[in-house]
């Protein structure tokens, strides 16, 4: 069976599966469109041009009904629900075919997507965590795929989280936003780990008791009761901030987890769904509870994931089937037959050994490889990659992507090193969890609390990234890169030609890679300075060149 599933709204995207197997996930944000963008036509023809045939259903994920047409909204589901019953089913007319037509909540969508692409067999009773921005509830999922919820938690524990970074920021005009900005959740995330203290003071106090209220939805403007509190426009730099966001965060956690060790049954896996899936210390947190046998969380955590989540719930209705097999790396191709000015740029056939040399010499390269990853983390195939030694490469690479020097920048290991220099002795594929760090070698991808978002790599995950880490192993004796994502500020990853030696240029890389060519920025003083160290050049091919 043939499923073309669209989430419309917010973090649009296309997936389409076939006979279980997920073939592509299209997310609009995706070659540097704007972040978090709703379908437009122009997604419908990108899909289009991934199909070879008309599919037999089409899945439209639910949203917000106003965001219907009114003649529509009978047919379409909204964003809440977990019942059977909140399915819609019927027939609709697609390149002159009479296809089935499915639509279930956002709710399910969350749900089903990371049922069907854990590795839990079909039939396994386990819980479910979905925390987002409007949602924070806990789940039991029976052997039949009932979705029944136990409590809602907390009310947009997302929003509530990413509101009290803005609540510091003096140039987040509070008085007029209806929600907080999308891009603070990370941010809070990062200053969250500088906090040096664990008790709240006594107007902190009263800060988490208004977030952390019992209301339907918190505007940033009712914020403006907390003019007078310490916190409020004081400043992201101020350190007494940094210590409440590492507290209210954890706050936020334990009314979670609280629940779950006083609720729920032990020794049963969690899954874990969400924008908060995202949030790499709160997964390590649930991890380490020892409340839950295993722990899943997928790469598309948030709502780029809802498509194929309704594509997964599409495909149990029609078959009985809720799981599919995926590949991270389930994006569109690299558009590399763009025009460029390609004068700027040294281009030659390159290999493992050069790019590892260039690296282990403090060049910053983009690197793109394959398809594009699904989800928001970059992931090896459209990254931009930087040596890990020094903190001044960490100053660089924040400098390059245009955002605060409070970021950490993410390193992605061998597999098979991460045990040693980060205390990982299971793969780590999806960039979801911290570790701490265990040398003082690594300055450059570890965070102000001894703690690097790790992502791991083996020959099977990522052969080329594998073989690169290798090379680079050779070079330095470690198997660590910087890993960030390859994209311009506020847009999803580059995966054009065109866009890529634009950024190059603009935003000062040395060079990038595509599939084994690098076009190295003749105007970099880095790479000059490499071509006169190294008398081999960077087109040499060597016994592992690209295959």
């Amino acid at each position: 069976m043939k499923i073309l599933s669209f989430n419309p709204g917010h973090d649009g995207a296309f997936a389409y599966l076939e006979d279980g197997h997920l073939v592509a996930s299209i997310e609009v944000e995706k070659n540097s469109r704007y972040r978090h963008s709703s379908l437009s036509v122009p997604d419908v023809f990108n899909v289009l041009g991934e199909l070879n045939e008309v599919p037999d259903v089409l899945c439209r994920g639910g949203w917000w009904p106003s965001d219907a047409p009114m003649s529509e909204q009978h047919v379409l589901a909204g964003y809440h629900g977990v019942s059977n019953s909140d399915i819609i089913v019927g027939q609709k007319r697609l390149l002159g075919k009479t296809v089935e037509s499915f639509s279930s909540s956002h709710e399910r969508s969350h749900l089903l997507c990371t049922f069907g692409m854990s590795n839990l067999p079909k039939g396994t009773p386990c819980y479910a965590l979905l925390w987002e921005g409007v949602i924070g509830s806990f789940y039991k999922i029976d052997s039949e795929l009932n979705l029944t919820k136990l409590a809602d938690i907390m009310p947009e524990p997302g929003h509530r989280y990413a509101l009290l970074y803005g609540l510091a920021d003096p140039t987040f005009d509070k008085s007029v936003a209806e929600f907080s900005r999308f891009s603070d959740a990370g941010k809070l995330m990062a200053l969250a780990s500088f906090s040096k203290r664990s008790k709240p003071l006594d107007d902190e106090e009263k800060i988490i008791e208004f977030l952390m209220q019992d209301c339907p939805h918190l505007k940033p403007r009712d914020c403006e009761v907390l003019r007078h509190f310490r916190h409020y426009n004081v400043g992201l730099d101020d350190p007494e901030f940094r210590n409440f966001a590492g507290i209210f965060s954890d706050r936020i956690f334990d009314r979670f987890y609280q629940f779950a060790k006083s609720n729920m049954k032990r020794g049963m896996p969690l899954l874990i769904t969400g924008g908060c899936g995202l949030n790499c210390d709160w997964n390590t947190k649930w991890r380490e509870t020892n409340l839950f046998s295993e722990i899943f969380v997928p790469p598309v955590a948030n709502d780029s994931g809802s498509a194929i989540g309704t594509a997964i719930d599409g495909q149990f209705y029609f078959t009985g089937n809720p799981k599919i097999d995926w590949d991270v790396y389930s994006g569109l191709e690299f558009a590399a037959n763009d025009a460029f000015d390609a004068s700027l740029f040294d281009e030659d056939k390159t290999n493992y050994e050069v790019v590892a040399s260039m690296l282990a010499s403090n060049l910053i390269i983009g690197w793109v490889n394959g398809k594009c990853e699904i989800g928001p983390r970059a992931l090896g195939n459209r990254s931009i990659l930087a040596s890990p030694f020094h903190s001044s490469t960490r100053v660089r690479l924040n400098e390059i992507k245009q955002r605060e020097q409070f970021r950490p920048i993410a390193p992605v290991s061998l597999e098979e090193d991460a045990a040693r220099w980060f205390g990982c002795d299971h793969p780590s594929p999806f960039m979801l969890y911290t570790q701490l760090v265990s040398t003082e070698a690594l300055a450059a991808v570890t965070h102000v609390n001894g703690t690097a978002r790790i992502q791991t790599v083996s020959s099977v995950t990522n052969s080329h990234l594998h073989k690169l880490l290798m090379a680079f192993k050779a070079h330095t004796g470690y198997g660590v890169l910087c890993n960030t994502s390859l994209n311009f500020k506020g847009r999803g990853f580059i995966n054009n030609i065109a866009d890529l030696s634009a950024y190059t240029i603009e935003h000062n890389l040395d060079g990038f890679v595509i599939e084994g060519r690098s076009y190295m920025l003749k105007s970099s003083k880095n790479y000059q300075a490499y071509l006169r160290s190294s008398n081999s050049g960077v087109g040499r091919l060597g016994s592992s060149g690209y295959q």
